[in-house]
């Protein structure tokens, strides 16, 4: 009998829901907001913009600058070469293909050197920016009463009412009056 009772218990127990597990979530309420549109319309976002593409032509102009008289001196050498048919160059000839494949690979790395800022420059712009956004969402879900946020883009259709991208724009742009379109060097190895 005392088996009994217990194992009535036990299912008991297991049939009856469990207050602590089986929390009621909430109905969601949705909003979207176009972040294409809140990144591109930014006041500090269009002036960081306009900075990385003035980083970008600088990078292009200092490449072709610097790949003229590299080009030139490939076609003379080329053509020092053909010449000797087949036979070594003499020291003279070899030490201008020496002293042009340094200048080469000077040029290469202080281009790899540029790009990599372009791009170091471009992510942390992205990052300062999504700081700021973070703090942003929850502040527009908070005013205008949503629980959800999500990507316009992730969506199929919106109704324009539950369009926050206004709101985002504008606590953007008060929150980031300015970016810093050159970031910073990264941390050097400290040494024993």
């Amino acid at each position: 009998m005392k088996t009994l009772l217990l194992s009535a218990a036990f299912a008991a127990a297991a049939l009856a829901p469990s207050t602590a597990s089986a929390q009621a979530i909430p109905t969601a309420v949705v909003a979207v907001v176009d972040l294409d549109r809140v990144t591109a319309e930014c006041n500090a976002c269009k002036t960081a913009q306009a900075a990385l593409r003035s980083q970008l032509q600088a990078y292009q102009t200092r490449e072709r600058t610097l790949a003229t008289p590299i080009e030139t001196e490939q076609k003379s050498l080329q053509t020092a070469i053909d010449a000797l048919k087949g036979k070594e160059p003499d020291a003279a000839l070899q030490t201008r293909i020496k002293s042009f494949q340094t200048r080469q690979q000077q040029a290469a790395q202080e281009l790899a050197t540029q790009q990599q800022q372009i791009k170091a420059n471009q992510a942390y712009i992205q990052k300062q920016v999504a700081d700021k956004l973070g703090p942003i969402y929850q502040q527009v879900m908070q005013r205008r009463g949503a629980n959800v946020l999500v990507e316009v883009g992730s969506t199929l259709a919106a109704a324009q009412n539950v369009d926050v991208s206004n709101d985002v724009l504008a606590a953007l742009n008060s929150a980031l009056p300015t970016i810093v379109t050159t970031a910073p060097a990264p941390p050097q190895p400290q040494g024993r």
